[in-house]
């Protein structure tokens, strides 16, 4: 049967988890290294998975659909062939359609030019880079717009220019958000948009360093965390250790939601944890909308550092009223019609001990389209909640994504087209309340101006036309709001 990566719990997806290292101390275990790595960064990407090892001469990879578990066993690993650089990728797709030719890492090259490339981001021009490209005599075989990035790059390389000073120029070619990990023969090269809309990590380790989407990578591994990638800068490491070449911020925009949902907890960003920035939302939460009730639960996992911050501020009691079945991940085979409609309980069960006769307060960190939130609710009734308080630890998403979210569209998104009463009507809440943008920024304890909230207050911090979705003949078509 065919698969479907389709889950069940609303929440939006982002694209990618990149990670890389580099050290000759390490060669022979690299794999399993990048296999841990990846492990860390499931929970970015599950629709494919993706190694390269390379040992300065041939890279080798394995790729497949499916999650890091499900594409990688004991035998694939030790069939990698043994070298000092490795790349790694789990993805999701927003620009590409799910599919083996658009999973990474991929390769990209001609003549005698050649690289593996790893992608966290979209970019908002792929459509005509890809042109332009084509009309520089480059063949794809994939709609990923890591394609392109990966080409630009080529084409610099063949022009005679150093690896790094060939990615710094053709960064000029690219717009909107990447985070990109590549192996070029004997060098592995990290590199993130000027914005730095995506995050990107380094660490040190034994006789090399690492990179990584997000911290929690580089600890399951034992590096040692060095600093972020900087908007707009090109790391190489090879033999002669790390060579930086920067170039000028035009504004740092971290994407806001990295701190609302994506990132695991026990990631930092800018040296604060992700999960003290959850807490704080959850405090400030319960100051901007206080309510009676008789116990606070999260939806687990994602509104649990939220729905404890808002316990602890409120005084109301904490307790885990619905019960996450950990083994769900994304199902692998289509429920019928009547399933299909019981499909959140595949992933959550309440507890009626905590929750029969009680006003209980109901936090989540998000809600995009209504119909989960619409079904949890109903689920709290049924279990004998006499009162169900809805509370969100970020403001309604008013507007769609163009950087690497899959939030198309502002008619698919609730906040976009409904007052807070009426989405309250639409899940059926007994009260609703979302957390101010002001709130959010601050418990996220980075400068305003060093977000991206775009989805929340319209601020882009680009213009133009997205070109998100003409690679492969959609017809949705946006222009990117001036600031």
């Amino acid at each position: 049967m065919q698969q479907d990566y389709r889950d069940t719990d609303g929440k939006p997806k982002e694209a990618c988890g990149v990670f890389g290292i580099y050290s000759r101390e390490l060669a022979g275990e690299l794999s399993q290294r990048t296999y841990f790595g990846l492990y860390a960064l499931q929970h970015r990407g599950q629709e494919s998975a993706g190694i390269a090892i390379s040992d300065g001469e041939r890279t080798t990879a394995f790729r497949d659909m499916g999650l890091v578990s499900q594409v990688f066993d004991g035998p694939r690993l030790a069939a990698l062939e043994s070298g000092h650089i490795a790349l790694g990728h789990v993805r999701y797709s927003t620009t590409g359609s799910a599919s083996w030719e658009n999973a990474q890492p991929e390769f990209v090259g001609r003549g005698e030019v050649n690289v593996a490339v790893a992608h966290n981001g979209n970019l908002v021009n792929a459509k005509s880079l890809r042109e332009e490209l084509a009309e520089e005599g480059f063949k794809f075989n994939s709609t990923s717009d890591t394609t392109y990035i990966a080409a630009a790059a080529v084409r610099e390389l063949e022009r005679g220019r150093s690896v790094g000073e060939a990615v710094r120029e053709a960064m000029h070619r690219l717009s909107g958000a990447y985070s990109v990990a590549m192996i070029f023969r004997d060098k592995l090269v990290a590199f993130r948009d000027p914005h730095g809309f995506r995050p990107l990590a380094i660490g040190r380790i034994d006789g090399g360093y690492a990179v990584s989407s997000e911290t929690c990578g580089l600890d399951i591994i034992g590096a040692e965390f060095l600093r972020e990638v900087e908007p707009g800068e090109v790391v190489v490491m090879d033999d002669d250790g790390l060579t930086s070449f920067r170039s000028e911020s035009p504004r740092r925009a971290l994407c806001v939601f990295e701190y609302v949902y994506f990132a695991r907890p026990d990631s930092r960003f800018d040296g604060s944890e992700v999960a003290g920035s959850r807490h704080r939302m959850g405090e400030l939460l319960a100051d901007e909308a206080p309510v009676e009730a008789d116990v606070v639960i999260p939806v687990p996992d994602s509104g649990m550092m939220a729905a404890i911050g808002y316990s602890q501020r409120s005084g109301i009691p904490y307790a885990e009223g619905l019960i996450k079945n950990r083994y769900v991940g994304r199902t692998f085979i289509q429920p019928s019609d009547g399933m299909r409609q019981l499909g959140i309980r595949l992933k959550l069960n309440p507890l009626p001990s905590v929750i029969e006769g009680r006003r209980v307060v109901v936090v989540d960190d998000s809600i995009v389209r209504g119909n989960t939130s619409r079904k949890l609710v109903e689920l709290l009734f049924e279990a004998g909640a006499k009162e169900v308080h809805f509370r969100v630890s970020s403001p309604p998403i008013t507007g769609p994504c163009y950087y690497g979210i899959d939030m198309d569209s502002p008619d698919q998104l609730v906040g976009a087209n409904y007052t807070v009463g009426e989405i309250r009507e639409q899940i059926g809440a007994t009260t609703l309340a979302y957390l101010s943008t002001d709130a959010m920024v601050a418990a996220t304890e980075q400068p305003k101006d060093r977000l991206c909230r775009a989805c929340f207050d319209g601020e882009y911090p680009t213009t133009g036309t997205s070109e998100k979705f003409a690679l492969e003949n959609r017809t949705h078509h946006a222009t990117i709001p001036s600031r």
